[in-house]
Order: structure tokens, then C-alpha cells, then sequence
């Protein structure tokens, strides 16, 4: 632990502290969010500077936890890509209970609860977009701005993808806030933004855009199923109901345009994309196990898949 964090009397554990995270949320928003010069900046430069490192050792320590899963990662092109497109169904939280719970059961109480966890950890795509492809190669940069194109309503205010999931969350009356975010909520959140802002960790930005886009659409899809379910309006759904099917498209042109090629490139690149998808893909894991704690829905069918996996994965390596 840095001498930082012993004088801010941090908790000695760092991986998923809600301590940590909370603190991290914070220095985020100063991070993205515009502003103007103030005479603290310098009060304010030290304080990120310590806030940095703490994210440092927090990306570090996530980075250590997932290396038994990149044991024996394939690094020829078609066997890395068969590796990469299995994580649709053999990755961390893949086909959690959690999600055809929501779809056909959970209450409109407890759909408002998820989603306001949702809101309040989301990121922003196309802000990870924007700031993951600068100075990448050109045909990765192509496609990564189709795709914040895409995003971004191809111009039209209307089709912007972050105003419709606002739209949600203005007819649900969610009120999301970092109080009221569980800890694996903000963390999902402030690793996509480090990730991101932290040029080292570029390629495993990459990773982890790609692997949101190739795992999303199944989710999202049941959970506009439970919000129409409910009665929500068509407006409400609108962002989940888009990238059930957009994110099949956006997913199979990353993975031919950026990470194929990029992990053609380099060994060493393709082995940090992999770390990356399994960073968010851990992340989201950690999310949905605590949802269903707190929803007091007990995924039964969780161990079985976790022991497929473990032997799907071993039968790749082998």
C-alpha cells in the first residue's frame, strides 16, 4: 500500500472496497465532467495525484486476480478470436439467472432498484469510445468512430443512446446517486474509466468495449422484456429494446475490424485485450451476484455453470 493511502486511513484491503470506490467514483466525475479554473487546483492536483495511485494498485491487484483465467490464452489469430467469441458464453456472469428473473418475475419495486444500480454505474460508451481510440491504428479507429457514430444518434439528438436510457430513468422516478450505488456498481464503473483514461491500459480498454458489446444483447433484451412486462411505455424501453439487436452488429464489427487485427498485430496486444474482457467481464460477474443478494434472488443453477466453464476452459488449454 502506498504511503498515501496508509495517511488516509484507507482500509488495508483495496480490491473491492467500498472505501475505495466511492473515492474513485468521486475523483471520476472531476475527471469527466467539464469545469473551469479555480484557484484550488493545485490542492486538487495533489489529491488526484493520490487518488491515481490508489486506482493504480486497485487495476494491479484486478489484473493479478484473473491471471489463472489467461493460463494457456491462444495467441494465433483464429484460435485467440475463438477464445474471445466463447466468452459470449463461457466468460465471468455469463447467463446469470439473474436476468430471465427480471425478465419474467421481478417485481416493479425491485426492477427500479436494479436499474437505478444501472444508471448510477454507467459509464458512458461513447465517452469510453471517444477516449480509448486516440492514436490507435487507423482501420481500429475507423470502426471505433462508426460505432460512437452510432452512439452518438448519428447527429440526431433523438437517436443519441445516452438520452434514451434517461428517458428511463425519468419515467421509473429513479434517483441514482453514489450513496446509493452498491460498491460493485461503482467498481464496474470506475475500471471501464480507468481503463480508458490510463493509456497503459489502452488495449485492455479495447478488450473490454468488445466484450460489452458481444455480451450485452442477451441482457438487455430480457430486461426490456420484464420492463414491458411491467407496462413500461416504449419510450422507457427504447434503449434497451435498440441494443438488443444494434450491439450483435457493433460486436461482430469490432471484433472483425479492431480486435482481430490488433491482436494479429502482437502477441503481447491480444494477451492485454484478453485481460481486459475478463476485467469487465469479473466486474459485471461481481455486480450480478450482489443484485441478486440484495434482491434476495438465489441463482441455483450458478455452481453447475461455473463448473462447465472451469472445464470448458480447461478443455481449450488442453
Amino acid at each position: 500500500m502506498s504511503a498515501d493511502a496508509r495517511r488516509s486511513g484507507m482500509p488495508a484491503t483495496v480490491e473491492r472496497s467500498e472505501w475505495l470506490q466511492r473515492r474513485l467514483a468521486v475523483l471520476n466525475h472531476r475527471r469527466l465532467v467539464p469545469a473551469l479554473p479555480g484557484a484550488g487546483w493545485r490542492a486538487e492536483l495533489r489529491e488526484e495525484t493520490g487518488l491515481r495511485d490508489l486506482e493504480g494498485e486497485y487495476l494491479e491487484r484486478e489484473r493479478e486476480t484473473i491471471a489463472p483465467l489467461l493460463a494457456g490464452l491462444p495467441l494465433t489469430a483464429d484460435a485467440f478470436m475463438g477464445w474471445f467469441e466463447g466468452l459470449r458464453e463461457t466468460g465471468p456472469g455469463q447467463n446469470d439467472a439473474l436476468f430471465s428473473w427480471l425478465a419474467g418475475q421481478a417485481s416493479m419495486a425491485e426492477m427500479r432498484w436494479f436499474l437505478t444500480q444501472e444508471v448510477a454505474g454507467e459509464a458512458g460508451f461513447e465517452d469510453l469510445v471517444a477516449m480509448t481510440q486516440l492514436r490507435f491504428p487507423t482501420r481500429a479507429k475507423l470502426e471505433l468512430a462508426r460505432n460512437y457514430w452510432d452512439e452518438m444518434g448519428r447527429g440526431h439528438e433523438d437517436g443519441m443512446h445516452g438520452p434514451m436510457l434517461t428517458a428511463t430513468a425519468v419515467e421509473l422516478k429513479l434517483e441514482p446517486s453514489v450513496d446509493g450505488t452498491v460498491c460493485e456498481a461503482l467498481a464496474l464503473a470506475n475500471m471501464m474509466v480507468a481503463l480508458a483514461a490510463n493509456r497503459r491500459y489502452a488495449y485492455q480498454a479495447i478488450g473490454a468495449l468488445g466484450v460489452i458489446e458481444m455480451t450485452a444483447p442477451g441482457r438487455v433484451a430480457m430486461v426490456n422484456t420484464g420492463l414491458r412486462r411491467l407496462g413500461v411505455t416504449a419510450r422507457g424501453r427504447r434503449y434497451f429494446q435498440l441494443h438488443a439487436g444494434l450491439d450483435i452488429k457493433h460486436s461482430e464489427a469490432w471484433n472483425a475490424e479492431v480486435i482481430r487485427p490488433l491482436a494479429e498485430s502482437d502477441p503481447a496486444i491480444a494477451h492485454a485485450i484478453a485481460e481486459g474482457a475478463l476485467l469487465r467481464l469479473r466486474c459485471g460477474a461481481r455486480c450480478f451476484e450482489r443484485y441478486r443478494q440484495e434482491l434476495g434472488f438465489i441463482d441455483e443453477a450458478a455452481p453447475r455453470r461455473r463448473l462447465l466453464a472451469r472445464f470448458s476452459r480447461a478443455s481449450r488449454a488442453a
